[in-house]
């Protein structure tokens, strides 16, 4: 059967991923090395994702701010544990002006810089700095923080929306009095991004502390979610730590207790990115394009006009009069009169997921029909409706599709974690090609054995079990 992506998802699962960001129109790779232009489509998408994300983020008390691309890298010297998981990645700017050199455009050996800046891998050490300063008294705890920025960690292979050198993200500072408020808040701000994903994204995920091998530079604890693909391989969609004093300590976060004490502050971090976009794109798409849970498609509901020469423009206006219709109940519709043939437009709209299509020809027009397809399970879903039933009951379609979008999501999930007894088990699942997370006794992977089949492989631990943490999930990831 004809698809609109070849290769396909079985044939190629990684250049049918790269085919299917062209097709929807997502984003393109930019001429800066390692890095993505995201285009109109695919922002909208983003922006959609942000909004929520920002609300939930704001409903914890949490207020946003912004802070400096530039970080010295004095700031980063303080904090050693840290700048070394960063180091490999920085991007350091040395010069403040450019010179024309024979005859072209370079650095000004004069205008070199006495200390270099760091463009922001992360923002720990320029926002600890801000706080020190904030932070004097118990009363001003806690101070809850975030920020939606751009960050730059060199990549060697990028991958769009999964791997690229820039990249958008939030990022959210917390400072506690105490550590039992810290670590309890990010536990929170974990489970929030799990509700965000399953509510939002329709996508469940995998919760869990990482192990000590895996944990963030400087931090006590690392939460992590960790999605699932349809290939079987894993996504960390996002993470919380519990940074402890470390960062406290290395800054001078200190405040005046209510005993009139001096004494150190306890800090977390928290963060997602546009990666989610592809782990989004990945756990729902298919063969012919993208799948959008409605929730985050720009257009919930697209109307395409089947028509003639002789009935283009009253067409046109039927149409238009029931997509003002359906945006009464606050859903995004667009009505496409362009002048592409509809076959075509059919096709656009296909590879770009959005999940209801409405076809309304002449005829339909002259009964008021419509012709109503959801995106999700594609053509055998092709029903008629009136349009009266349409605009009735399109809230109800939408939110049917992004509950059995989750569901769909938890039912492939299912069969793809595999309980194993002991490594040599392991080994025999990964070379017979069983995809997917595996679940082993924690205390089995810390041998030089497990060392060499992550490296023979390519395999990772993922997270401890939350429901069992003497277990942790391994898997392959991007």
């Amino acid at each position: 059967m004809k698809t609109a992506i070849t290769p396909t998802r079985a044939e190629d699962f990684s250049q049918w991923y790269q085919n299917l960001i062209v097709a929807a129109d997502l984003a393109e790779n930019a001429p800066v090395r390692g890095c993505m232009t995201i285009k109109p489509y695919g922002w909208a998408i983003w922006e959609l994702m942000r909004d929520e994300m920002d609300r939930r983020i704001k409903a914890n008390g949490v207020l946003n701010a912004n802070f400096p691309l530039l970080i010295p890298i004095d700031f980063f010297n303080r904090e050693a544990e840290h700048v070394a998981g960063f180091a490999k990645e920085a991007a350091v700017v040395t010069h403040y002006r450019l010179k024309m050199i024979d005859g072209t455009l370079q650095p000004d050996p004069e205008s070199k810089l006495t200390e270099p800046y760091i463009i922001r891998p992360t923002s720990e050490t320029i926002i600890g700095e801000a706080m020190s300063r904030w932070v004097q008294s118990y009363r001003d705890l806690p101070m809850k923080l975030n920020q939606w920025v751009n960050v730059m960690r060199w990549e060697m292979r990028p991958r769009m929306f999964l791997r690229t050198s820039e990249f958008n993200w939030q990022e959210g500072h917390n400072v506690f009095a105490t550590h039992d408020e810290a670590n309890a808040d990010a536990r929170k701000m974990h489970k929030m991004y799990g509700d965000y994903m399953r509510d939002v994204l329709a996508i469940p995920c995998i919760m869990g502390e990482k192990t000590p091998e895996e944990r963030f530079a400087g931090a006590d604890h690392t939460y992590t979610l960790e999605q699932i693909m349809q290939d079987g391989k894993a996504l960390q969609a996002g993470t919380s730590h519990d940074l402890g004093q470390h960062f406290s300590k290395s800054f001078g976060i200190q405040f005046l207790g209510a005993d009139g004490k001096l004494q150190h502050a306890w800090t977390t971090s928290w963060g997602t990115s546009t990666r989610m976009m592809g782990g989004l794109f990945m756990t729902h798409s298919d063969d012919d394009g993208l799948v959008l849970p409605p929730a985050v498609a720009p257009y919930q509901i697209v109307i395409i006009p089947i028509v003639r020469a002789e009935n283009t423009d009253a067409l046109n206006a039927y149409c238009d009069a029931i997509g003002a219709r359906i945006r009464e109940h606050g859903i995004r519709v667009l009505v496409d009169t362009t002048d592409m043939r509809a076959p075509d437009k059919m096709w656009k709209w296909i590879k770009r997921g959005v999940p209801l299509r409405v076809e309304i020809g002449a005829r339909e027009m002259d009964e008021n029909m419509a012709t109503v397809t959801r995106r999700d399970l594609g053509k055998d879903s092709k029903k008629s409706m009136s349009v009266d039933d349409l605009v009735a009951c399109a809230s109800e379609m939408l939110a049917t599709i992004q509950s059995d979008m989750l569901a769909t999501a938890e039912k492939r999930n299912a069969t793809m974690i595999h309980n194993v007894s002991d490594l040599d088990a392991l080994d025999n699942a990964l070379a017979s090609g069983t995809v997917g997370f595996f679940r082993i006794k924690y205390e089995l992977t810390t041998n030089e054995k497990f060392d060499a089949m992550m490296e023979k492989y390519k395999i990772t631990r993922r997270c401890l079990d939350d429901t069992d943490p003497t277990f942790v999930f391994v898997a392959k990831s991007y």
